[in-house]
């Protein structure tokens, strides 16, 4: 094997693996989308009641949507979180102090609730079903996990690749490579979408803003680096094999 070609393998190796990660994290972190919203303190009946059906297995869209808006909500692929007092009593401090406590309140999205249809209306039943949002949510959960089993499947052919010590079958882990990070780019832009199209029928409250978050970012950052991996696997195969060809027909010669 020509050191130009072992050369770009490891560096694709290098970019897969980093990209793997990112992936793998971004997936199973919390901080995809984050709102910033003023520090609810009290403890009044309205704002119990808000974090009780954010903690509900019943509860709807618009309902935890709400209540992340309210208590500076993290919404990941599995998971969503809110901020709230720690001491959730009667009492309602006359200001705040530096020593006010908060605590962070997660609540996982089942499985059923993945593949659950969206409503125009958020939660108005009586609204009709939202088939673009609905769509959306599905393939940004789904095709993360098909873009972290391609770079699988296509890490296992790599290591095929070097114990045989050809670099042709590289070419099927360049495909794989690029068919997961279009997976990847596809899952971010169904994310964006998504989040544009729900702000749009649930307005974001005043003084409440609202970010992509890291986990976010490692998605974004893991596209590329799965393209440029894709690349030079297909290059260094490419090209060896050609070399190979234009060698031996040179010795035929």
């Amino acid at each position: 094997m020509d050191n130009r070609f072992a050369t770009a393998f490891v560096i694709a190796c290098v970019l897969s693996l980093i990209s793997t990660i990112y992936m793998a994290a971004s997936i199973g972190t919390d901080f995809w989308y984050e709102y910033r919203s003023p520090v609810q303190e009290n403890s009044s009946d309205l704002n119990k009641s808000i974090w009780e059906d954010f903690i509900s297995d019943e509860a709807d869209e618009k309902t935890y949507n709400d209540a992340l808006f309210r208590y500076n909500g993290t919404v990941g692929l599995w998971r969503r979180c809110i901020t709230i007092p720690k001491n959730t009593h009667w009492y309602t401090p006359p200001e705040r102090t530096e020593s006010f406590d908060v605590v962070t309140k997660c609540m996982s999205f089942t499985l059923n609730e993945q593949f659950l249809e969206k409503y125009v209306d958020p939660g108005n039943l009586n609204s009709g079903i939202d088939p673009l949002r609905t769509y959306l949510w599905r393939c940004q959960f789904l095709l993360p996990f098909v873009s972290l089993g391609l770079m699988c499947f296509g890490a296992l052919i790599g290591l095929c690749a070097c114990i045989c010590r050809s670099l042709y079958p590289t070419i099927a882990t360049g495909i794989l490579h690029l068919l997961a990070g279009l997976c990847t780019l596809g899952s971010v832009s169904c994310y964006v979408a998504g989040i544009e199209l729900l702000h749009q029928k649930l307005e974001l409250p005043e003084n409440v803003s609202g970010e992509f978050g890291w986990s976010f970012c490692l998605a974004c950052v893991s596209a590329p680096l799965q393209f440029m991996a894709s690349a030079l696997f297909i290059w260094a195969a490419h090209t060896n094999r050609k070399e190979y060809t234009l060698m031996k027909a040179y010795r035929v010669a």
